[in-house]
């Protein structure tokens, strides 16, 4: 088995702190692996209670579909070539949005994709965020309220383009390794 981080130490879970232990054995029920994201973030046990608790709000408090997330994911990891992230969210495409072929897509060109033009216009700001924030305007913001986005709706897409920007980065830095399990899901 390869390390789940190449460039940082990866801490023994049983030196972890015992919430820390708790989260990542209950992830480790629910997929039947322990996702290498856990291992890694247990390198810095404050920065994985916030990093999780941020990752659960985003995916547990929105109006948000669940592949339209894992969608948004894709597409972003994708830009900032980011393996780790694309592989394992291209596994959640995979699953909730059941289209095997769908993350590839989305990971390459997602105007290549077969999309609804809402999808296709959440993923085009998705790509804007991430590629030059600094162009960002109130337009964007209406042209996705024009396409049947709610204000909610804006703010939860924004909020994982950051999040998942700041995650590529960290799993670029610390090198994180896609678990091979990521690979098979979903085919």
């Amino acid at each position: 088995m390869s390390k789940p981080m190449r460039n940082f130490p990866v801490p023994d879970h049983e030196e972890l702190p015992e919430d820390l232990r708790e989260r990542i054995e209950d992830e480790t029920e629910q997929t039947g692996f322990t996702p290498n994201v856990f291992s890694a973030f247990g390198y810095k046990p404050s920065h994985f209670r916030a990093f999780f608790a941020y990752h659960d709000a985003l995916v547990e408090e929105t109006t948000l579909e669940r592949e339209e997330i894992e969608m948004i994911v894709v597409t972003v990891s994708g830009v900032n070539d980011c393996l780790y992230c694309v592989v394992a969210h291209g596994a959640l495409v995979r699953i909730y949005a059941e289209a095997p072929q769908l993350a590839d897509q989305l990971a390459t060109n997602h105007r290549s994709a077969d999309l609804s033009p809402n999808h296709q216009e959440m993923l085009d700001f998705a790509v804007k965020l991430t590629e030059s924030p600094e162009t960002v305007t109130r337009g964007d913001l209406a042209q996705l309220r024009n396409v049947g986005f709610s204000e909610e709706e804006i703010w939860d897409i924004a909020s994982v383009v950051a999040f998942y920007n700041l995650s590529n980065r960290m799993a670029t830095v610390a090198d994180l390794r896609p678990n091979k399990e990521f690979y098979e899901l979903g085919r």
